[in-house]
């Protein structure tokens, strides 16, 4: 499948395309440029590095049950700058959890509401009508963007600094 480009809102243009399994390296050198507060939010962990296991767990995913997305910037596709991906709740295929990471420099700039609108139209040609995430309470970008895509929370649970959300996906 080609790079599907795209030009965001200060004229950058990037491509999206599917994750492969020869991304592993290009995913961890994108990992390892993130802002600790940045790896922070999409990890919930400090997670200075990607160990060899979870780039095969993130890089090597089927394309039905689990599917990832990658952004590289136009002419530098070797940069992986935003990733967006879900994976379906085995115990509920309707469901699925949702994560996206967008590298500093491109936050703010429309990549995030690229990736999920591309997870979402994904995720209901697979069947799956909900996304739930976890994410940090304060993370004000990653409820901007799931309201957006979904206008309200369908559920939205909070323990401490973390809160449990459910948006459905249109049809």
């Amino acid at each position: 499948m080609e790079p599907d480009p795209v030009r965001l809102r200060s004229g950058r243009e990037i491509a999206i395309r599917p994750i492969r399994a020869d991304d592993a390296g290009r995913l961890e050198a994108s990992h390892a440029l993130l802002s600790p507060g940045t790896r922070y939010r999409r990890f919930l962990a400090a997670k200075p590095r990607l160990t060899e296991p979870e780039l095969r767990y993130l890089t090597e995913v089927d394309g039905r049950d689990h599917v990832a997305l990658i952004a590289t910037p136009i002419g530098d596709p070797e940069r992986i700058v935003g990733v967006g991906r879900f994976i379906r709740d085995h115990g509920d295929p309707k469901a699925a959890e949702f994560a996206i990471v967008v590298s500093d420099a491109y936050q703010g700039d429309g990549l995030g509401t690229e990736l999920i609108t591309r997870l979402a139209g994904a995720a209901t040609e697979r069947g799956i009508s909900r996304f739930t995430a976890t994410v940090l309470a304060d993370n004000e970008p990653i409820h901007r963007l799931l309201r957006r895509l979904a206008g309200e929370f369908a559920e939205h649970r909070r323990a401490g600094s973390v809160e449990e959300l459910t948006v459905d996906l249109a049809a």
